[in-house]
């Protein structure tokens, strides 16, 4: 969703201002993206407790949808993800259990930033839970999206944890939630890799402007860490793009998948 400009300047200025807001209006901060290679780009995550409460109700793969990604350019020019289009591919089954909090942090989301257009796509509400971009590729609960296995959840956190501080495959960590006791967490990933980076197959693309699709998560639910696969993961975070599009980074869902792969494995 397009949101009401605030004054140009500088990535810090911008966010700082835009923060203030999120800040005012009872979201927490996760972690802060500035993807390399976009220099007018960023995404602040967020959080919002009554969403994480019903994450942790719902329980699964529900937790990749924890962090609430809002993007930003020097220019002033602000933008979020929709909720009700992201948690009802998401959550799916489990949506119209958490439908009145959905709706709460759009109204939250929308109160604070403003709410302009949409940034298109045709995918029907009541298709979303099964969203895929076409026929045979991968969906939501795809097997593609299994990274590794691990002796426990403990172990896989820690692993993804150390990894990303060492930098491995050109990584960083965004922000993290790790809901112990359900045995769930969730990782935003900085992929800053020169040839195969976030930078690099978003600006081929042409998706700049749509960021707030950024940055890609890891997420862990018992002893297994996941990441959706590219072909869903991209698909549904840029809908307004074409098959001309996406067929120009056809070599990036396998190497996303590599990439994570190494933060997720035990070193």
């Amino acid at each position: 969703m397009t949101a009401d400009k605030v004054a140009a300047g500088t990535l810090t200025q911008v966010l700082d201002a835009v923060e203030a807001k999120t800040v005012a209006a009872g979201f927490t901060t996760l972690g802060k993206y500035e993807p390399a290679g976009l220099p007018q780009y960023a995404v602040l995550v967020v959080s919002d407790s009554g969403l994480l409460k019903a994450i942790h109700h719902i329980g699964g793969s529900s937790i990749v949808g924890a962090g609430i990604r809002i993007s930003v350019q020097t220019d002033g020019t602000v933008a979020y993800m929709k909720p009700d289009y992201w948690y009802r591919a998401y959550f799916r089954t489990a949506f119209g259990r958490a439908q009145p909090v959905v709706r709460q942090v759009q109204a939250k989301l929308a109160d604070a930033l403003g709410e302009g257009a949409g940034f298109g796509g045709d995918e029907s509400a009541q298709d979303l839970p099964h969203y895929r971009y076409m026929t045979g590729m991968e969906s939501f609960d795809s097997g593609r999206n299994l990274l590794a296995t691990s002796k426990d959840f403990s172990t896989a956190v820690d692993s993804i944890r150390a990894n990303l501080a060492r930098g491995i495959n050109h990584t960083a960590k965004v922000y993290e939630v790790v809901m112990a006791d359900k045995k769930m967490a969730v990782f935003g990933v900085a992929m800053n890799d020169e040839q195969s980076g976030d930078g690099r197959w978003v600006y081929k693309i042409g998706g700049e402007d749509y960021i707030a699709g950024l940055p890609y998560e890891i997420y862990v639910v018992g002893n297994k860490s996941y990441a959706l696969y590219g072909r869903y993961r991209i698909a549904i975070g840029w809908p307004n793009l074409g098959m001309d599009h996406f067929a120009r980074i056809t070599e990036v869902p396998d190497a996303i998948r590599e990439t994570l792969r190494g933060v997720a494995q035990a070193q």
